[in-house]
């Protein structure tokens, strides 16, 4: 991570500008140079507070989205690949810009990045809310992952470059606690809102209420937010970035669409296509650091096995959580005709149960890495286990919400000693100078695993549901269904727990002391 010092010259009636990329230690310089000036202590603490109302929506809309699919389905009169592509457009989008978002608020500018990434957020969160189609609400979904992207890589930068090293604790806490709220209050706050149908919105509040408060964030921003920019001569791999997003759309646009199109024979093509661009794309990458060192993905990161294999396991894990709560809310709505709220209401024990576990993970994870892994995966097998069984011993009858809370809550807490520990995982071996595309890769594989278990497992979901009728399967149908990609979820998590053993047994990288810290 690096360590900025901001050389602020700016008048006083603007905030400061930072010429530099790196923070003192010590203080932080004031629009004066007065390195304890009120203003710029000011201007700091409400840039925190931007950054992370910012940060907050995105995070925010991330766990809404999921428990009022079927609403949406229903009230846009739209197919299930619709609900696959309202939440993997956006994961997708979001995967294939993260690093280019860092990489261009280093080079044009942190505070011009995310003031542009907030208003692109607000306009596509406009679009969503307003969208009258399908086609508009998945495409105003791409747009809102793209500038997500834009806008959450300067957060940490903004945080970096304004505050002491002495004080990174205490901001980035401020942070975690609000992406905290965020995972927990997300599914709550969508079930709320689309139960009140404030103003007959129903499930459009969800992205609408993303205007005025982006509003906010930008004004305040304009106000207080300083401007940073890397000292370091950089370059954009806009190569790489074009050959990853077509490989990517290639594998994925098939799997999401075949189903509803029939599995033409150029589908199959067009996977084969990815497969060779991607082949296309590691060369090119290996060229390109060769040359000059401004790879996208720098192929020297891929020289460690705890790399890899910490690659691997984030890839498996969080694949196998975002098709594990598509199919539980799709059964629990659309098959036995739950509420939006009562479904909400499940779904929030997964981020208490992270909360509950995540300071063990900090604690005693840099000596028990490979132990906190394995452990934590074997709990969310459990979890998804019991899950299965709650559904599968039901048939197509209604279910316990306590016996599935319960069950969403073991997985939490496996969830919750995993994740900071394999981010400590990745990025023990890594040299420091490539500490940063390190994180950038690791997030972006958080994203793209997303997508594309969103992708394989929904469509061996929907394609079962579908044998049954469609939207007006039996219960009997979703039961099925869904008890088939819940063993999918079960022997991935078991994988999981399986490939821990080849991570090291202990890490030397720091854990993350908040969720701020660990990826989305």
């Amino acid at each position: 991570m690096r360590k900025p010092v901001p050389k602020l010259n700016a008048p006083e009636a603007r905030p400061p500008e930072v010429s530099g990329n790196a923070a003192g230690p010590d203080s932080p310089v004031g629009p004066d140079g007065d390195p304890g000036d009120p203003a710029a202590s000011r201007h700091r603490w409400v840039a925190l507070a931007v950054v992370t109302l910012a940060s907050f929506l995105d995070n925010l809309d991330a766990n809404a989205v999921t428990v009022v699919l079927p609403d949406i389905q229903r009230d846009l009169g739209a197919g299930f690949t619709t609900a696959q592509w309202t939440l993997a457009g956006y994961a997708l989008a979001y995967a294939l810009f993260l690093i280019t978002g860092g990489r261009l608020g280093d080079i044009h500018g942190r505070k011009r990045l995310f003031m542009s990434g907030v208003a692109g957020f607000v306009l596509a969160s406009a679009v969503c809310g307003a969208a009258p189609v399908p086609e508009v609400l998945v495409a105003g979904r791409f747009a809102q992952g793209f500038m997500a992207a834009l806008m959450v890589p300067q957060a940490v930068s903004v945080i970096v470059t304004m505050f002491r090293k002495d004080e990174w604790a205490r901001a980035f806490a401020v942070l975690g606690a609000a992406l905290s709220v965020g995972s927990v209050g997300g599914p709550l706050l969508g079930g709320l809102l689309t139960e009140l149908d404030l103003l007959g919105l129903g499930w459009r509040a969800i992205f609408l209420i993303n205007v005025p408060l982006g509003a906010i964030a930008l004004v305040l921003c304009a106000r207080s937010m300083p401007e940073s920019r890397s000292d370091e001569p950089l370059r954009l791999d806009v190569v790489g970035v074009v050959l990853l997003t077509a490989a990517s759309l290639g594998l994925l646009y098939p799997l999401v669409q075949g189903r509803e199109e029939g599995w033409p024979g150029w589908m199959f093509g067009l996977m084969g296509c990815a497969v060779v661009l991607f082949a296309v794309f590691v060369r090119q990458q290996r060229l390109r650091h060769r040359r000059d060192g401004s790879a996208l993905i720098p192929p020297t990161l891929f020289r460690h096995r705890s790399a890899v294999v910490g690659l691997t396991v984030t890839l498996l894990v969080f694949s196998g959580v975002a098709s594990f709560f598509l199919v539980l809310t799709y059964h629990l709505q659309t098959g036995l005709g739950w509420s939006v709220m009562k479904t909400a209401l499940v779904t929030a024990a997964w981020p208490v149960g992270i909360t509950a576990t995540f300071q063990i993970a900090w604690r005693h994870g840099s000596g028990r890495g490979r132990l906190c892994v394995g452990a934590g995966s074997s709990l969310m097998a459990g979890g998804a286990l019991l899950t299965l069984l709650t559904v599968w011993s039901a048939g197509g009858g209604d279910l316990s919400w306590a016996q599935l809370a319960g069950a969403e809550l073991v997985m939490g807490c496996g969830m919750g000693l995993t994740t900071p520990v394999l981010t400590a995982v990745v990025l023990g071996d890594i040299p420091p100078q490539d500490a940063g595309a390190g994180s950038g890769v690791l997030n972006a594989t958080i994203q793209f695993s997303s997508a594309a278990g969103v992708a394989l497992l929904g469509a061996l979901y929907f394609g079962s549901v579908e044998l049954g009728a469609g939207v007006r399967a039996s219960a009997e149908h979703f039961s099925s269904a869904t008890s088939s990609v819940l063993w999918c979820n079960v022997g991935v998590f078991v994988l999981t727990a399986a490939l821990s053993s080849l991570l090291p047994k202990n890490t030397e990288k720091e854990i993350p002391k908040n969720v701020s810290s660990v990826p989305e």
